[in-house]
């Protein structure tokens, strides 16, 4: 099952993420000097356990598909897939605890330390996330609460593990993880773009599915803090159904949020938090995640 969800053989080959967190973890390291097999146990740690919890979000969201392949549990059974997703999580920090034979017990016991909190954190905010799906209504302050808890921490963690792998002071751990937190929290509002006006051949999801399971994204959460019309009252009217919604309700509803400029509001909002990363002086890590979000949307 671990090589079902990996696209290994015999079930590979298979469309895969973009490794951007231990991409990142990796240019920190590199970019501070260290050697990169500083970084190697602490890269292979993170992405385990995102993968991870892509496992378990695919069980409580019932999404059937990512990456244009079936999800785990629709695939061997929700028990199963949350037994696999549980090994995941494991084999995350025992392959982390593999790094103090290069950073040392002390800085070792840092980084295991920091994704464990990581992980708790994403915890909270997969809570929130699904505390939203039976509210009526959610500000935008709640909303960037959840992501930066269920999606901003593991790029923080990504970022800060990267610079106490390569022995950083605590000042510049700080400074990393300050870019990945502003980058997480851009990479979810462009993340919620892109499942409502991309394509499935980009996200290897259904598009919209979102809109259809009435789950709160950010172009949803803005358009609602509006004033009063009829293009807000549409996409309220949708969201008090307290029901999923069909594809003609789905397209009023995309029809509304452009309406009301939702498109161009999430776009300001993943350029507001990028302002921070293009400020940092690691040109290396700075370019790379500039160009992960430079594909326009739709």
């Amino acid at each position: 099952m671990l090589a079902y969800h990996f696209g290994y053989p015999p079930h590979g080959p298979a469309r895969r993420g973009k490794r951007l967190r231990p991409t990142m973890l990796m240019r920190v390291c590199e970019f501070e000097g260290a050697p990169l097999e500083h970084a190697l146990d602490a890269a292979a740690a993170v992405e385990l356990l995102h993968n991870y919890s892509l496992v378990h979000d695919d069980i409580e969201d019932r999404d059937e598909f990512r990456h244009g392949r079936r999800t785990l549990w629709s695939v061997y059974g929700i028990a199963q897939a949350v037994n696999t997703g549980d090994a995941m999580c494991a084999l995350s920090f025992l392959t982390l605890m593999r790094a103090k034979a290069l950073l040392g017990p002390a800085r070792a016991l840092d980084v295991i330390e920091r994704l464990h909190r990581a992980h708790r954190t994403m915890c909270d905010g997969q809570s929130l996330d699904l505390q939203f799906e039976s509210e009526g209504h959610v500000e935008l302050a709640d909303y960037d609460v959840m992501i930066a808890c269920k999606t901003a921490a593991l790029f923080e963690a990504a970022c800060s593990l990267g610079a106490c792998a390569a022995g950083v002071d605590e000042s510049r751990v700080a400074g990393y993880a300050e870019v990945g937190r502003a980058y997480g929290m851009a990479f979810q509002v462009r993340d919620d773009l892109l499942v409502i006006w991309g394509s499935t051949d980009r996200t290897g999801k259904t598009v919209a599915g979102d809109l259809m399971r009435r789950k709160w994204s950010f172009p949803v959460v803005w358009a609602l803090a509006q004033p009063a019309s009829p293009a807000r009252e549409v996409v309220a009217g949708a969201y008090r159904s307290r029901r999923s919604l069909d594809a003609t309700e789905v397209a009023n509803v995309v029809a509304a949020l452009e309406e009301l400029g939702a498109r161009e509001a999430a776009m300001r909002a993943v350029a507001e938090p990028m302002a921070v990363v293009e400020r940092h002086p690691n040109r290396a890590l700075r370019d790379y995640l500039l160009e992960t979000l430079a594909e326009p949307v739709g």
